[in-house]
């Protein structure tokens, strides 16, 4: 989604994006079908596969964006144990929301075909409100 966001905005150069989990059970693997499928019809192209965070990301990353409390607390807590760096800033995304009320991004992995839209919908207020934001630091800084 936000390599999406950026390719619209003609930023994709400045950028280095990757998508990883905390947990290690679904490395190597697709997203789901139906979360493709979705992106999909938005004109995303998920081609990724699963990888776990590790001690590296808090180096080669400046941001790290957590889905929801769980995988918050497993990051920082990563970082705390691994980490000699605390170079990354680890945020979650929905602090960036602006048109939706939740707090976390929703797992609809149990649910029907339109959690994956609503997932989609949420990420791309977030990641916009992210994108904007982050702009607006990178715009200040080099005033």
């Amino acid at each position: 989604i936000f390599i999406n966001l950026l390719e619209k905005k003609g930023l994709t150069d400045g950028f280095s994006v990757d998508s990883a989990g905390t947990g290690s059970w679904h490395i190597g693997k697709k997203a789901d079908f139906r979360m493709r499928m979705a992106a999909e019809r938005r004109g995303v192209n998920i081609l990724s596969r699963a990888r776990q965070i590790t001690s590296k990301d808090f180096e080669e990353f400046n941001y790290i964006l957590a889905m929801d409390d769980s995988n918050f607390r497993n990051i920082i807590d990563l970082q705390n144990r691994t980490s000699s760096t605390n170079f990354a800033s680890i945020k979650k995304i929905q602090n960036f929301r602006a048109v939706f009320d939740e707090t976390e991004v929703p797992d609809p992995y149990f649910g029907g075909d339109e959690g994956f839209d609503q997932v989609l919908d949420i990420l791309e207020d977030s990641l916009s409100v992210f994108l904007d934001t982050i702009c607006w630091f990178i715009r200040l800084e080099s005033l």
